[in-house]
């Protein structure tokens, strides 16, 4: 009796743990297809764009060749389209659209610094002939930088900069009005401080003065404003688009969001939901990795800065290079060394790291370059690189 009922007990005890292991069986597969449904979801919302490849290819022997193994130069180009969803509001989609913000960011070879140059918009440059999607050619022509994507997309913003730069761009990120929304929101929003209201019609923006989190409507109008906010120049505009990039890196940066599952999916899907890539960066494996690369970086070692400019001589809406200090941030990056910001300008060695105003005999109201031309790139370089103006990562924007 004692016997039987000891077998029974053992028996029971079988099949309990045999129930165990089956629903944990079923949870483990359940868990695996349900990793591999949403790896899936992520992977196939990246664009990629392959007709870019393509078009550079046909220009490999004019392009800049890569000197150091493991840099990696990308160029993030924040479109201005109307087109698609949630584009619309921002004005009608004429079938063009102009890269609104370009930034080329270089991330060191070893892994422990990162560098995100603004480059004007407005900027005069040689914009070289380039193929039209429909197969037709522009005109080589002296324009303000931004037409070149408006004319013939992201192969000939990168030619144009590689013209102007001589650094190599490795890949390209194309990312929209949308799409930038929805990476803000996805964050939970970016902290701000404003000094005075803000009543921007053309940015579609009304804040407040005070410290508040903005969000994606929001946020899109303030890294968007121009005549809003501050003196009305797109150079301030751009001082608080790398303002703003720096806190958002910081939120992305936290462990409250790379370590916390129910807050990465969503900034991951709002992410790869947002972007146009080139095939170098069109799979969520490979933009998981530059992701981890550059968060391992601390954040006083990511950088933002302008390029140096002043006003263009012949158009006070543009801009034109200051040199020696542009070919030298330029020869910097093409060797991956490292790039000093300070939140104040600090001359170049040799004393000329940009005009004091009209009467400057180096300055851009006495250049002796045509709107035709542009200054000689091999300009005799100081002894020492300037410490460029700019920020870090580190600096948040209410601080």
């Amino acid at each position: 009796m004692v016997r039987s009922s000891r077998t029974g007990t053992r028996r029971r005890r079988r099949r309990w743990l045999r129930g165990i292991a089956i629903a944990l069986a079923v949870l483990t597969v359940a868990a695996g297809v349900t990793t591999w449904v949403l790896y899936e979801r992520l992977d196939g919302n990246i664009t990629t764009d392959t007709r870019t490849a393509e078009e550079l290819a046909r220009y490999e022997r004019e392009r800049p060749s890569a000197l150091v193994a493991g840099a990696q130069n990308i160029l993030i180009i924040g479109s201005d389209t109307r087109g698609g969803a949630g584009n619309g509001a921002y004005g009608t989609d004429s079938g063009t659209q102009r890269s609104d913000t370009t930034i080329l960011l270089h991330v060191a070879a070893d892994r422990r610094s990162a560098t995100a140059v603004s480059m004007p918009r407005d900027l005069m440059a040689h914009i070289p002939k380039c193929r039209r999607p429909d197969g037709t050619f522009t005109n080589e022509r002296f324009a303000q930088f931004n037409w070149a994507y408006e004319f013939a997309g992201a192969a000939c913003t990168i030619r144009t900069l590689e013209n102007i730069t001589h650094v190599r761009v490795d890949h390209h990120i194309i990312v929209d009005f949308a799409g930038f929304k929805r990476l803000v929101d996805a964050a939970e929003g970016v902290e701000v401080c404003l000094r005075r209201p803000v009543d921007d019609r053309e940015a579609h923006l009304r804040l407040p003065a005070g410290r508040q989190i903005l969000h994606g409507e929001q946020a899109l109008g303030f890294v968007r404003a121009r005549y809003g906010i501050g003196d009305g120049s797109d150079t301030e505009r751009m001082g608080r688009q790398q303002d703003f990039l720096g806190a958002l890196f910081q939120e992305m940066h936290s462990d409250g969001v790379l370590l916390n599952p129910t807050r990465l999916y969503p900034v991951l899907d709002a992410a790869t939901r947002s972007l146009t890539t080139d095939a170098g960066l069109d799979s969520l494996r490979k933009m998981y990795d530059l992701v981890r690369t550059v968060r391992n970086i601390p954040t006083e070692h990511v950088q933002f800065l302008t390029v140096p400019r002043h006003p263009y001589p012949y158009n006070a809406d543009r801009d034109e290079l200051v040199q020696p200090d542009a070919d030298q941030l330029f020869e910097l990056l093409r060797h991956d060394r490292p790039v000093s910001v300070t939140a104040r300008i600090r001359p170049a060695a040799d004393g000329k790291s940009g005009p004091d105003g009209p009467d400057d005999p180096d300055g851009p109201y006495n250049s002796p370059y045509g709107p035709e031309s542009t200054p000689p790139s091999n300009t005799p370089s100081p002894t020492a690189p300037p410490t460029y103006e700019g920020t870090t990562a580190a600096r948040g924007i209410c601080d």
